[in-house]
Formats: C-alpha cells, structure tokens, sequence
C-alpha cells in the first residue's frame, strides 16, 4: 500500500516550484490562480529565489503548500492509500485528495500563516529539537518548569520538538544538555508552534475552519492531533480545530499506517526531510 507524506515548514528550498512551472500547463495554472487570488506575487517569491521565504512564516506556508499540491496534482501516478501531513502539510495532504479544493485550502493556508505570523511578532516564543533523548524523559522536564513550555513534534525515535516560551525552552534545554541529549537545535521559525502560545490564532482559525466547507475523503488521512485513520469530513474539522495548539504525532502516525498496511512512502513536497525521519522510524519500528 502506498503512503503519501507531505512535509511543512523548514522543508522550503530558493527557488521552488520554478522546474514545475516550466513543465506543466496544470502547474502554470494553479501558480498564477495563488497570485490571483492571494493578491500578491508569491510566485515571483518563490522562483526568484529570495530569502523571504525563510524569514517569514507567512509566506514559506503558502510556498510550501502551493508547491507541494501541485505536484502532487500534476503526477500520473498520484493514487494514494493513505496520506498524511507534518503540521502545514496536513493541509497540503487535505487539498491533494480533494477533501478541499485548491483554492479553498490556498486561504485557510493564508489566514492560519497570517495568524501565526502575528503571534510570532507579539510573543517570544521558541522551538528547539531534543536528540539523543526518550520522550518520556522530556515531557517529564517540559512538566516541571514553570513557564509555558511543552513537546510539540514527536518527529522519530530520538528526535523530540520542544515548544513555548523563549526563556522556558531555554532552560529545559540546559536540563536536558546537562543529563545527557546528544545535540539541542534552536530552530529558526521565531514562533512556538504546536503549544498553548497559539491559543489566539486557534480561537480565530476555528471560526475559519467552521466558515470551510470538506469532503468526506477518498483515503484515510493519518491527522497529527490524534495520529488516526480520518475519512468523514466532520471528523477531519473537528481535528484540525484542534491542529494549531495540539503536538504533531509524526512517529505515531507513521507507525500506525505501517499496522494498516503501508509498505511504500513517498515524499510529495519539496525536500526530502520526511524520508529521513521514515528511515529512523522504521530502523526503530
């Protein structure tokens, strides 16, 4: 059974999507439909190879999303089993087998990066990988600071997301120097993702979410709330209600595509940064 995972932010690249334009009028057509609609030029950004995309949460999302759906739109052999998304690439994933439309899933993108964006501006938030680490070890030290501060990204065996305030992560980072985690990467998104600090951009993105119509979808998508098989459309809202202040269940989703099935994954967005994790998953499954 064939599995296809969609990455999101950190997998942008300078000047993607430009080869896809070239070689698709489907591809041309849905590039110029995003700048019609966003209103602005986000191709120019990311053909031109401008170093935009990497500062501002923004506009990588929309790249990344933009990119990602429209190769997958425009492949012969796109026919999935089961899809899955990491954070933004659930939308990716969603649009890609028609639970949404193109267009609609270009705006949830927008105005979920929008938000995101304006909390990243606001507050000092912060994300940081763990290696070298079991996860119980750092929950327990994300529990016990007294700041805001939790796992937001179970990305594989050994490789842990943590997420919150600046000067909370920090410190639960030196614990976890000092008792042994092989390497801590501060990353550079200038936001915390996938913890309590989003509760404002999740409180106004429900009310987008509500506002969407979706489709029951025509393959399991593996969601990151909950890291289960979801095909009724109802299902799938109430999930990504929850998407933006909720950890990404990446190792746990891709077990539980392995239990129902999956014996080929294939990375649809630009990068190849969830094959790896696939390759950690599965020399630990």
């Amino acid at each position: 059974m064939k599995a296809y995972l969609f990455p999101g932010q950190g997998s942008q690249f300078n000047g993607m999507g430009k080869d896809l334009y070239k070689k698709s009028t489907l591809a041309k057509k849905l590039f110029r439909l995003s700048d019609e609609i966003l209103g602005f030029r986000i191709t120019s950004m990311m053909f031109n190879e401008t170093k935009i995309l990497s500062e501002k949460t923004k506009y990588t999302q929309l790249s990344i999303y933009i990119y990602s759906v429209i190769k997958a739109k425009i492949s012969n052999d796109f026919d999935p089993d089961m899809v899955a998304g990491h954070s933004l690439g659930e939308f990716s994933a969603l649009a890609s087998v028609n639970v949404i439309s193109f267009e609609k899933g270009l705006i949830l993108v927008n105005q979920r990066a929008k938000l995101m964006q304006n909390i990243c501006e606001s507050t000092k938030g912060e994300m940081a990988v763990i290696f070298g680490l079991e996860d119980e070890v750092i929950e327990f030290y994300c529990k016990t600071d007294n700041g805001i501060v939790v796992p937001s990204n179970y990305n594989c065996p050994g490789q842990l997301v943590i997420s919150g305030e600046q000067k909370s992560v920090r410190r639960v980072c030196s614990c976890l120097k000092k008792i042994g985690a092989k390497r801590i990467f501060i990353l550079p998104v200038h936001g915390a993702f996938h913890s309590p600090m989003m509760e404002p951009a999740k409180k106004e993105f429900e009310k987008i979410i509500e506002k969407t119509s979706f489709k029951d979808s025509k393959c399991p998508i593996y969601q990151n709330v909950n890291a289960q098989p979801i095909i009724k459309s109802e299902d799938i809202k109430n999930n990504l209600r929850e998407h933006l202040t909720s950890p990404v269940k990446w190792k746990q989703s891709i077990k539980n595509m392995i239990i129902h099935g999956a014996s080929l994954f294939i990375d649809i967005g630009p990068g190849n940064i969830l094959s790896s994790l696939i390759k950690k998953i599965l020399r630990n499954k």
